[in-house]
């Protein structure tokens, strides 16, 4: 599909008031998108696993506007978090009416009220943007489907994922699946730049309910942000090659996702959040976002895991937190390695335990 296949056109039914609500959960990427071209088109392809635990519940109240108010082209809407007004995220939430209003031109006819909350504690240093704004798209496509009755459960959930990609771009791997991929790649069939897809290719079972044990090294505001990190990388020196190696890497991954082989994983998952890393590092300006216990838990990982063979790894978002993966059926073994091992190394030793999800959930 292309852009503008997302631009309304048949007649719309009158819808005066209503409410929806979706929950959707955060994803932790393996081939990591970092990098990226006008209107939130990745520089390179991604794929993540969607989590379970970690999730934003937002609700939308929309009222039209009677003829005698002001429909104008100003978007009109008051936004709460956890209960509270929150003015300063208003100007994030109308940057994306912005952006989608080409695709959603019916938004100027509504007073909107947001309603959101998240599953895990707010600055946790867990990345909020994902499950946020895919929740908040999900119940944009709510009210598109109320007053476009016809569209089809497919061009609901690709417009979402295309609708929440202009939010934040990691958003439109958060809307549907377990495994999703953002970006074109030569290998997956119907892989887009425009919206995330569910991995279509086979996937072994050692992977099924894959654990998440995410460790909190961090919870302050990071001295970068993700938009400007992205940013940097028109000028880098290395974006070029970088990009080769996400779709070398991805291609690696899927025939690591059909054989099941842990090692090669590893070796993948692993790589590419030092290479995420070191992409900031060489950065014109360059930045540091790993701490020293980001390290400590990276070698105490690495020790254990040559230690007692255990297929357990780290992945790294743009942050210190670390991501700990390991299988399911090895959850009791690494767990207690965690509770004795890492804690210490985490934020008054808090920690979120979570594993692969099936994706969003109307309410």
């Amino acid at each position: 599909m292309k852009a503008k296949d997302f631009i309304p056109q048949s007649n719309l039914e009158t819808i005066v008031t209503g409410k929806v609500t979706w929950q959707s959960p955060s994803n932790i990427a393996l081939v990591k998108y970092w990098g990226k071209k006008e209107n939130q088109i990745p520089a390179n392809p991604s794929i993540s696993f969607t989590l379970n635990n970690c999730k934003t519940i937002t609700s939308l109240e929309f009222t039209r506007k009677k003829d005698s108010e002001q429909k104008g082209d100003l978007f009109d809407f008051e936004f709460y978090f956890e209960g509270q007004k929150k003015e300063d995220f208003k100007p994030k939430i109308y940057t994306f009416f912005e952006r989608i209003e080409e695709y959603c031109p019916y938004l100027l006819d509504y007073k909107l009220i947001i309603n959101s909350e998240n599953s895990f504690p707010h600055s946790s240093g867990i990345a909020s943007s994902a499950s946020g704004m895919s929740a908040l798209a999900l119940c944009v496509m709510s009210l598109e489907k109320q007053l476009f009755p016809n569209i089809s459960e497919d061009y609901f959930y690709k417009k979402a994922s295309f609708l929440a990609r202009l939010g934040s771009g990691s958003a439109c791997r958060s809307v549907q699946g377990k495994i999703v991929v953002w970006g074109e790649h030569a290998n997956i069939n119907g892989s887009s730049n425009l919206y995330g897809v569910d991995y279509p290719n086979k996937v072994h079972e050692v992977f099924e309910n894959y654990q998440d044990t995410i460790l909190l090294v961090d919870k302050g505001e990071k001295k970068v942000s993700s938009s400007v990190g992205h940013n940097l990388m028109h000028d880098h020196p290395f974006s070029e090659e970088r990009f080769k190696q996400a779709h070398k890497n991805l291609a690696t991954l899927k025939d690591i996702f059909k054989s099941g082989n842990l090692n090669d994983f590893i070796e993948i998952v692993e790589s590419e959040a030092l290479t995420l890393h070191a992409m900031m590092m060489s950065s014109k300006p360059y930045f540091i976002l790993m701490k020293p216990n980001t390290l400590e838990i990276i070698n105490k990982i690495w020790a254990f895991r040559e230690a007692t063979g255990l297929p357990v790894c780290f992945t790294l978002d743009a942050g210190a937190n670390v991501h700990v993966l390991y299988p399911e059926k090895n959850k009791t073994e690494v767990f207690q390695f965690i509770e004795d091992k890492l804690l210490g190394y985490c934020e008054k030793n808090q920690f979120i335990s979570d594993s692969i999800g099936l994706g969003s959930k109307k309410l």
